[in-house]
């Protein structure tokens, strides 16, 4: 499983109308403890103006490196979608240097390797099966490659190997690519510090006797979008920001073609 949060369990639809809900709560609280504040003999309005601005920056650079926590996670699960994709088609390919029937049971195994990855890439909300099936299959391809390959170690037959082994080690960065999240404690001091934030927009709007504004409302839509966003980046497993898997899915097509292709089993050369 995906280490995440309890807000994973909010779903990204619904974590955007919370958070709106979340700004305007902090919104309308600053506001009353402004306006009581004002009323018991008020307070000079430039050290709250101050204030403000100073959370309100405080904010938006916590936002700021989260945003980039989470674009350099996403940015890591696309990669490795790439790398697993090429890995898998070079051993795939040099399976060629193997004598048969090794060859065509070790294309047989791979092409459903790359079913599982395709499938999980998909799904990521089954990665906790897919990792074993995987595993397995990793074991079945090196246990029937490794007779053959000691029966001819020859330069060849250690490209495929060493491709093999870049295969098995891309599939432990890929899975924990996408086993890597935010922390947990990131998450909660930025949600602490744009509640804190957005009382203190309600608070100075209460001590200047002002109505709260439009303005202020969009400011708080506007920063409750920006952590929607970065909830969307970092849940591999659901939301609108899907890591692309066509470089796995085009190897899978061309792995297809390739078993039309071959011959039949005994068919004459």
């Amino acid at each position: 499983m995906t280490t995440g949060t309890v807000l994973d369990l909010i779903s990204i639809p619904v974590l955007f109308p919370l958070c709106i809900l979340l700004s305007l709560g902090s919104i309308e609280f600053g506001y009353w403890l402004g306006k009581r504040r004002k009323l018991r003999g008020g307070e000079l309005e430039g050290p709250v103006v101050a204030s403000v601005g100073a959370t309100l920056g405080l904010l938006a650079f916590v936002l700021a490196i989260t945003f980039g926590m989470a674009v350099s996670r996403f940015e890591d699960r696309r990669q490795f979608v790439v790398e697993d994709a090429n890995a898998i088609g070079t051993t795939y390919l040099r399976t060629s240097f193997l004598p048969e029937p090794t060859a065509s049971e070790l294309r047989a195994l791979l092409r459903e390797y790359v079913d599982v990855r395709v499938d999980v890439g998909l799904h990521p909300e089954r990665l906790a099966s897919a990792v074993p099936r995987s595993e397995q299959l990793q074991r079945l391809v090196w246990r029937k490659a490794a007779p053959a390959v000691l029966q001819q170690p020859t330069d060849v037959t250690a490209l495929f190997v060493e491709s093999l082994n870049h295969t098995i080690d891309v599939h432990g960065a890929r899975t924990a690519a996408m086993r890597n999240r935010i922390p947990a404690p990131v998450w909660y001091f930025l949600l602490l510090t744009a509640v804190i934030g957005m009382m203190s927009l309600g608070y100075q709007a209460g001590v200047s006797g002002s109505r709260r504004s439009v303005a202020i409302v969009c400011l708080a839509a506007a920063f409750s979008a920006v952590i929607v966003l970065i909830a969307d980046l970092d849940r591999p497993q659901e939301g609108f920001l899907r890591v692309s898997q066509q470089p796995m899915v085009d190897l899978q097509r061309s792995m297809q073609t390739d078993t039309r292709a071959e011959p039949a089993p005994g068919a004459s050369p």
